[in-house]
C-alpha cells in the first residue's frame, strides 16, 4: 500500500499561514439541493403527518409499513435485544451507562438546580431550574450505528428530569441494530420509532398522529438530519449543527507513535470529511508517527475512509513550542483535543476552546466516546469558540424569580421609573411609579 499523501506542515515556513488555512477550510454550507429538498420533505410531514413519514420511510429506508404505529418498537421489543445481546455487550453499555449517568448527576449538583436570596429589603430573587416536559433524540442508523450516542443524549435528559424521551433511528431494509435497542432499554427510553431522515425530524418538531411533538431535538445525523434541525429550531430547540468530526493532539514528543497514529485513525475512520491534526514541535516525533500511520493503515478495516480523511483534511504540523501548539490549537478550537505529553496539566491552563480536553498519553479520545462519563455529543468546527458539550443544562430551562417587597419598590420604583422615562415608556413608569409611597 502506496504512503499516506497527509500534509507536513512547519510553522516557522513563509508559506504556513496559507497552507494552514486550506488544511482548515471546510464549508458548513448545506448543499441546495439538499436544503430545497428538506424544505419539501418538512412542509409535507407538517401538513400530511404520519401518511408522509410512511411514504418517506418506505422511499429513502426501503422500509414499508402500515402504519407509524407499526414502526414504534415496544418496550419488550428493547428488553429482548438487550437479553439477546452477549454477556460482554451487556456489561459494557451497563458500565458506560453508571458512568455517564454519575458524570451528569454531578453535573446537575454543579449547575442545574434552582436557587434564591433575599436582599437587605426584604426583596426575593433567584432561578428557577425546570426539566423540559419531552425531548427526541435522533440516533443515526445508516452507514454505521451508534449505540453510544443513545446513552449520550437519553442519560443526560433523564438526570435532568425530563418527562418523555422520544428516540428516532433510522432502520434500512428494516434491519435492526441489537446494541442500539439494548442502549435505549438501558437509558430508559420512553418510546422509539424506526424512522429517521428529515422526516424523523419533521414528526418530532411538529408531531403527527404517532409521533408525539417534542419541546427540544439533538443528536447527530447527515446533511438532511442537519438542515432539517436548522430549519425547524423555533418550533423546538435543537442541540447543535454538528460537522464532521474533528481530533487535535498536541504532543511532545513522549507517547509511542502508534499511540498517537491510532488516535487519529479514530476520527479519520468516521468519514472521508474528519479531521485529524497532530501538533508537535519535534520533527523527529513527527516523522516517527508518519511512519505509524503507513505502517498500521493497511490493518484498518476502514482503511480507504481513514486515507481519505488524512489526505484530504489531516496534517502533521512542527511548531516552534509546545506554547505555540497550544495557540494554535486555540485557534482550531477542535471537537476533541488530546494534550498527549508528560505533564498535561502544564498546557492545561494555556488551552481555552476545545469541546472536550484529553488530559495524558493514556487518555484517548475512544474512551471518552463510549465510557469515560463526559458527554461525547461535542462542537464541531470551531463552535467550540462560543458553545459546550451537550449536557444536563440542554434538557433544562431557567425562569427567573422575583419577589419584590414593599420597602423593596420604593428603593427600586424611582430607578425604573427614571430608566423608563428616558426610554419614552410612560406605562412603564407609571406602573412603578403607582407602588411608590407619596411623599
Amino acid at each position: 500500500m502506496s504512503p499516506v499523501a497527509i500534509r507536513l506542515l512547519d510553522t516557522a515556513s513563509l508559506d504556513f499561514e496559507d497552507q494552514f488555512q486550506r488544511v482548515l477550510h471546510w464549508s458548513a454550507e448545506t448543499d441546495h439541493a439538499i436544503e430545497q429538498r428538506v424544505a419539501e420533505i418538512l412542509a409535507d410531514v407538517r401538513t400530511r403527518g404520519d401518511t408522509a413519514v410512511l411514504e418517506y420511510t418506505a422511499r429513502f429506508d426501503h422500509l414499508t409499513a402500515a402504519s407509524v404505529a407499526a414502526l414504534e418498537l415496544t418496550r419488550d421489543e428493547l428488553k429482548g435485544a438487550f437479553d439477546a445481546i452477549t454477556a460482554a455487550q451487556r456489561d459494557a453499555l451497563q458500565a458506560a451507562a453508571i458512568r455517564v449517568r454519575s458524570y451528569h448527576e454531578r453535573q446537575l449538583q454543579a449547575c442545574g438546580l434552582s436557587w434564591h436570596y433575599r436582599d437587605d429589603d426584604g426583596t426575593l430573587l433567584g432561578q428557577k431550574v425546570t426539566p423540559l416536559d419531552r425531548v427526541g433524540i435522533y440516533v443515526p442508523g445508516g452507514k454505521a450505528t451508534y449505540p453510544s450516542s443513545v446513552l449520550m443524549n437519553a442519560l443526560p435528559a433523564h438526570v435532568a428530569g425530563v418527562g418523555e424521551i422520544i428516540m428516532v433511528v433510522p432502520t434500512p431494509r428494516g434491519e435492526k441494530n441489537a446494541m442500539v435497542l439494548a442502549a435505549a432499554y438501558v437509558a430508559g427510553v420512553t418510546r422509539a420509532f424506526t424512522i429517521g431522515g428529515a422526516q424523523a425530524v419533521g414528526a418530532l418538531a411538529y408531531g403527527t398522529a404517532s409521533v408525539p411533538r417534542v419541546d427540544k431535538v439533538t443528536g447527530p445525523g447527515n446533511a438532511y438530519v442537519a438542515s432539517a434541525k436548522r430549519r425547524v429550531f423555533g418550533q423546538v430547540g435543537i442541540d447543535m449543527i454538528a460537522g464532521p468530526s474533528e481530533i487535535l493532539v498536541l504532543a511532545d514528543g513522549s507517547t509511542p507513535p502508534d499511540w498517537v497514529a491510532m488516535d487519529l485513525f479514530s476520527q479519520a475512520e468516521h468519514d472521508e470529511l474528519a479531521q485529524s491534526i497532530l501538533l508537535c514541535p519535534n520533527a523527529d516525533y513527527l516523522a516517527e508517527v508518519k511512519a505509524s500511520i503507513d505502517r498500521l493503515l493497511p490493518e484498518m478495516p476502514r482503511r480507504e475512509v481513514i486515507r481519505a480523511s488524512l489526505e484530504g483534511r489531516g496534517a502533521l504540523i512542527q511548531t516552534r513550542s509546545m506554547d505555540e501548539a497550544c495557540a494554535i490549537s486555540n485557534r482550531i478550537a477542535p471537537e476533541h483535543l488530546e494534550v498527549s505529553s508528560i505533564d498535561p496539566h502544564r498546557w492545561e491552563p494555556l488551552l481555552r476552546h476545545a469541546g472536550a480536553i484529553f488530559l495524558g498519553a493514556f487518555t484517548s479520545e475512544s474512551l471518552g466516546d463510549y465510557c469515560a462519563g463526559p458527554n461525547h455529543v461535542l462542537p464541531t468546527s470551531g463552535t467550540a469558540r462560543f458553545s459546550s458539550p451537550l449536557g444536563v443544562y440542554d434538557f433544562q430551562k431557567r425562569s427567573s424569580l422575583i419577589e419584590v417587597s414593599e420597602a423593596g419598590a420604593q428603593a427600586l420604583g424611582p430607578i425604573a421609573a427614571e430608566l423608563a422615562y428616558g426610554e419614552g415608556l410612560q406605562a412603564h413608569a407609571r406602573a412603578a411609579e403607582l407602588r411608590m409611597k407619596k411623599a
